[in-house]
This record gives structure tokens, sequence and C-alpha cells, in this order.
């Protein structure tokens, strides 16, 4: 089932909800790396700054299915588009236990020690990521089938 063109106004949602992605890409980056705003205070990683780094993939995850849904565009949701859904999702719980393994005790380390953000909570973290990236191109609309491949003609 072929959607409609997109209006003018869903064009202006869409473009509202990508300018939420990249806000919660510059906040994701702040939060990864407070330096490149001069805030980098200490050497190690806090729990404010892991916050400010979920709350910044929490808004581009948002962003990124609202963009979607606008660019979706009333298809009915296929078996792809359900697993892509619960997939942004899943990579974001992935994300946040992967922050905060340690202070949820199921990291290597002691909060007596301070928080320590290692190698695996990195890996844990990147694959939350790669994960809600998956589920956001699953969601994705697939396009138009070609008129040739719908009717089984030539168009010539």
């Amino acid at each position: 089932m072929p959607a409609a063109k997109l209006t003018p106004r869903q064009i202006r949602w869409a473009r509202r909800w990508m300018t939420l992605v990249l806000m919660g890409f510059v906040v994701f980056l702040v939060g990864i790396q407070p330096d490149l705003i001069g805030m980098n205070r200490s050497p190690d990683v806090g729990f404010v700054q892991i916050y400010v780094w979920l709350t910044g993939l929490a808004i581009l995850l948002i962003g990124a299915y609202l963009t979607v849904r606008v660019v979706r565009n009333g298809r009915p949701l296929s078996l792809r588009a359900e697993i892509g859904m619960r997939l942004i999702a899943t990579g974001y719980v992935v994300a946040v236990a992967a922050s905060f393994a340690d202070f949820l005790g199921i990291g290597s380390q002691t909060l007596r020690g301070g928080l320590f953000f290692g190698e695996v909570q990195v890996i844990g973290l990147v694959i939350g990521l790669l994960t809600s990236l998956v589920g956001v191109l699953l969601y994705w609309p697939r396009g138009a089938k070609p008129a040739e491949a719908v009717s089984g003609e030539s168009i010539n």
C-alpha cells in the first residue's frame, strides 16, 4: 500500500523532530566528552556525566522515532517495523544498564573506589547504540516497488 506524499505540514514536523535528533546528539556528545565545551572538571566519569549522555541519547532516539513516524505517513506497521520499534527501546535499556553497571551492582568495580567506566561498559554502550540504530533502520518504511516489478510488464 503506497502512502501519499508528505504534506508541507508533515515535512515541517519531520524537520522539527530531526532538529530534536541533532540537539540530542549534541547533548550526548557533551556527556561523552565534556571537554568539548570546557566542562571537564575531573578525569573520572561521574554520575552527572552519565546522566547527561543518557539524556542526550534518549532525546536523540525519541526524535528519531518521531521523525520516522512522520515519514511512515500512516502506513500500517509490518512485523519489521514492530521489531524495529522494540529494538530502539532495547538498545536504550542496554546502554543504560552498561552505563550504570557499577552503580547497579552488575559491574566489576565497587562504588567505594569511585565510579569507573571500563572497557566492558564502553562495549555495552556501543552495543546499545548499534541496537537502537538497527531498530531505527528497521522501523524506516520500505520504498514503493517499481511499476515493472508489480505488474510484471516492461515499461518501454
